[in-house]
């Protein structure tokens, strides 16, 4: 992992999220070689200045993530939440409300795959369950923290979302969880627009990180080699898949000033994969 962590591409003057405070969801990431785009996110946020609370369902997880930002004389704290639960929200809000007394950036990374199912063949309780974690989740973050940040007339949501919300593909359930996603974004965009607060969607395509590469490994009792070369072959841009650093490095100029005219975007980074559906 170390050197996976030196791809982020530490900056020698970073600061572009100083003093700023971030709720990153979804900071820890499954088991593996890479590091996935929740992990990578909150340690470039903590490169770039900013305070980090990292929030996940398995508490070991993110206080891993935790350790690598401190290690580096960043600062966060681990949070234990499930965001599908309107009161883990509530406390997830109110505990960086009164660790660090504001909110300036909400980067809700969670979200849970489809694979090896048609459409008729899907249970209702397994569309519910992608509708509760990719989308009801996002809606409940979202919903905790935008008052405060309406109060201070400043913010900045990050929604993950994916490609496969905009490319065809067969994962039913979960492109229709995503475009639910897409859809939140921009009616956000402009509900909070008069209050100075922007929320924007990043789109990946297909990323080299665990809970893609490794989580296909092991449903499909496959090698890496045999995970990653039709993936990457897939994609439009040289090199192939990308990682989580490159969601990072998106997400940190979404949440910069830099981007403080940019809301209700769905940005792809996906090394041109969903320029084929123009």
């Amino acid at each position: 992992m170390g050197d996976r962590l030196k791809e982020g591409g530490r900056l020698k003057d970073g600061g572009r999220l100083k003093d700023k405070v971030a709720i990153v969801v979804g900071a820890g990431q499954s088991p593996g070689e890479t590091i996935g785009n929740g992990r990578a996110t909150a340690i470039q946020f903590a490169r770039e200045g900013a305070r980090v609370l990292l929030v996940d369902n398995r508490l070991d997880s993110a206080r891993e993530t935790q350790s690598i930002i401190e290690s580096e004389g960043g600062q966060a704290l681990a949070f234990e939440a499930d965001i599908t639960g309107e009161e883990d929200c509530r406390r997830m809000a109110g505990h960086c409300l009164e660790t660090w007394g504001r909110i300036d950036i909400l980067h809700n990374n969670v979200g849970i795959g489809e694979r090896g199912k048609g459409f008729v063949d899907i249970a209702g309780e397994d569309w519910e369950r992608f509708m509760n974690v990719n989308l009801k989740g996002m809606y409940l973050s979202c919903k905790t923290v935008i008052p405060s940040m309406i109060e201070r007339r400043a913010g900045v949501i990050i929604n993950i979302s994916s490609i496969a919300s905009l490319i065809s593909t067969g994962a039913v359930a979960y492109k229709s969880s995503k475009a639910g996603v897409n859809a939140l974004t921009q009616g956000l965009a402009l509900e909070c627009a008069p209050h100075g607060v922007r929320v924007n969607a990043i789109l990946p395509g297909l990323m080299d990180t665990p809970m893609a590469v490794e989580g296909r490994m092991r449903a499909y009792h496959q090698t890496r080699e045999e995970v990653s070369a039709p993936r990457n072959e897939r994609v439009p841009l040289a090199g192939g898949m990308g990682t989580g650093w490159d969601v990072a490095h998106a997400a940190v100029f979404l949440a910069s000033e830099e981007a403080r005219f940019i809301t209700g975007v769905l940005l792809p980074v996906d090394g041109g994969q969903s320029a084929r559906v123009g």
